[in-house]
Formats: structure tokens, C-alpha cells, sequence
């Protein structure tokens, strides 16, 4: 597969100097050096695909604005953060949907395909490394392309759900305030007021993306399937993520508990920075295609 030669964009990317040669070479060792590499990897990695993430500096959600996530337990026992939620996904959908895989993520799938890659954990919940063909894969944090009932866990596609509030609410309109990094955009309480709100069509019951929120966790079967594959693994490379959450942290502890060799390659500081065999400051999309 071929590369894509689009140009990346980046809004939503930290300044950084351009890949020191050095540091390229650093990686291809380490890359040629693994036979089985686990990879992991945030938003980080989807920044230059136009998705802002949370916590770069200067350009990420937290430094921006005054904004944050939708904690889980809000979600489930609030109808009114249910319909603010819901507003502002749908408006966010049509742009956010539309997202391309860039560079790092072609490249990623490049990797598996020629039996570098033992296995991807994403911590995004985009789905760009399903379209870019990634297949030994879990989305650790669920994808928002998919919605499920919490009472009787039926499932539909996120595309099929927009069709249904366009039903509902066809007369409804909204102009967006900035795009947030989980795809929904910013709107005011009064713009979401009568905004309505499909429930499952199978129980009546209350519908919620196939993500982990804030304060929700990822399930001990999953985590549990992770750690297999990391057990198999022989090196461990980390792309477009601070490490700050916890689930995601916790691979990269094991992974030190193994004494695996740890990369780490992600603008400004992470949590395993210390204890990483190497650190690199450069843009995934721009320093993974020099790696062959």
C-alpha cells in the first residue's frame, strides 16, 4: 500500500523542530531491532488528521477552553446531559465521520501487513486505524462509530443513529462553536433545548456511544486480552500519547515489569519519559514513514 500523499493538517499539532536524523536512525534500530512490537497509541497520532485532542499545549482542548468530557456517571443518570450530549454529537457527526487516516496510520497498517507489528491498542475512539486497515487491533476505549443500548446492549452503527435523529428533529438547526476532540462541537443550552432524543427502538432503552467516558472503566476482559498480547510481545512503542490516563498507563508499567524496550514518540512530556529506552519530540505522520 502506498502512502497517502495528503498533506496533514495541522490545527491541531504542537510546534516541534523536524526529526534530528540521529533520532530517525535511534528508531529504525529499534524497530528492526523487535520481532513481535506492541504498539499503542492516543490523539496524538490523529492530530494531524484534523481531530483536536485534550491536553497539547496551545492547541489542545484543555488549553483552549474551559470545556470537559462528559463524565460517565452524568450520562447515565441525567436525560438533560443525555439531550446536551446527543445535540452536539449530532451536529459534530457530518465532519467528524468525514476524518481520514494520515501518514502514521497508513504507516502503522503498512507494519502489520509486513509482520513488523505484532499487535495496535488505540486509546482513540476515531476509527481511523480500521480505515486505514488495521486488523490486529483494539480500540481500548471502544469507537464512537458505534452505539449500544444500555439496557438490552443491542447495537447499531453511529451512521444509522443520525438518520434517526434527522427524524426526529427535522426542523431543528444549530451553528456549531469549534469542534471538540470526541466529535461533538460546542453549543449553547438554549440551542440544544428542544433538541430530541431517540431511545432504543428494541427496548425503549437509554442509547450511549460504544466508548469508555470519564470515570467509566475498560472492561477486566479486555484488559486482560491486552495484556496477552503485550505478553507475546517483545518491544513496545508508544505513539501520540502522554500516557496520563491510567488504562493506557498500565500497559506501558507491564511493559517495564518485562524489562521490554519501551519508545516513546509524542510531542512534549509523557509519564514514561523516565523509564523509557528512548523519547522522541517529533510529529508521528512525519518521523513513522521514515522507518522502513
Amino acid at each position: 500500500h502506498s502512502v497517502s500523499r495528503a498533506s496533514p493538517n495541522l490545527t491541531f499539532v504542537p510546534a516541534c523542530h523536524p526529526p534530528d536524523p540521529a533520532e530517525v536512525e535511534e528508531l529504525q534500530r529499534f524497530v528492526s531491532n523487535s520481532k513481535r512490537l506492541f504498539v499503542m497509541t492516543g490523539a496524538g497520532i490523529s492530530t494531524e488528521s484534523g481531530i483536536p485532542d485534550y491536553r497539547s499545549e496551545g492547541v489542545g482542548l484543555y488549553a483552549r477552553t474551559d470545556r470537559r468530557p462528559i463524565q460517565h456517571a452524568e450520562f447515565v443518570r441525567s436525560a438533560s446531559a443525555r439531550q446536551r450530549y446527543w445535540a452536539r454529537n449530532f451536529v459534530g457527526w457530518p465532519q467528524f465521520s468525514s476524518h481520514q487516516p494520515n501518514k502514521a496510520h497508513l504507516v502503522l497498517r503498512d507494519w502489520e501487513e509486513l509482520g513488523k507489528l505484532h499487535w495496535l491498542v488505540t486509546q482513540n475512539v476515531d476509527a481511523l486505524h480500521t480505515k486505514a486497515g488495521s486488523q490486529r487491533m483494539t480500540e481500548l476505549h471502544g469507537c464512537i462509530h458505534r452505539v449500544f443500548c444500555l439496557a438490552c446492549g443491542d447495537r447499531i452503527l453511529r451512521s444509522e443513529l443520525q438518520e434517526h435523529f434527522e427524524a426526529l428533529n427535522p426542523t431543528w438547526k444549530a451553528e456549531a462553536f469549534g469542534v471538540a476532540p470526541d466529535g461533538d462541537v460546542f453549543l449553547t443550552d438554549e440551542q440544544v433545548r428542544n433538541f430530541q432524543v431517540p431511545a432504543c427502538r428494541k427496548c425503549g432503552g437509554i442509547l450511549k456511544p460504544d466508548v469508555t467516558f470519564f470515570g467509566d472503566t475498560v472492561s477486566q476482559e479486555k484488559v486482560s486480552f491486552v495484556h496477552q498480547r503485550l505478553a507475546e510481545s517483545d518491544s513496545m512503542l508508544v505513539a501520540g500519547s502522554s500516557m496520563q490516563v491510567y488504562s493506557g498507563y498500565r500497559f506501558a508499567l507491564a511493559a517495564r515489569d518485562k524489562k521490554l524496550p519501551i519508545a516513546v514518540l509524542n510531542i512534549g512530556p509523557t509519564r514514561l519519559d523516565h523509564f523509557a529506552s528512548l523519547k522522541l519530540n517529533s510529529r508521528c505522520g512525519e518521523l513513522l514513514p521514515l522507518i522502513v
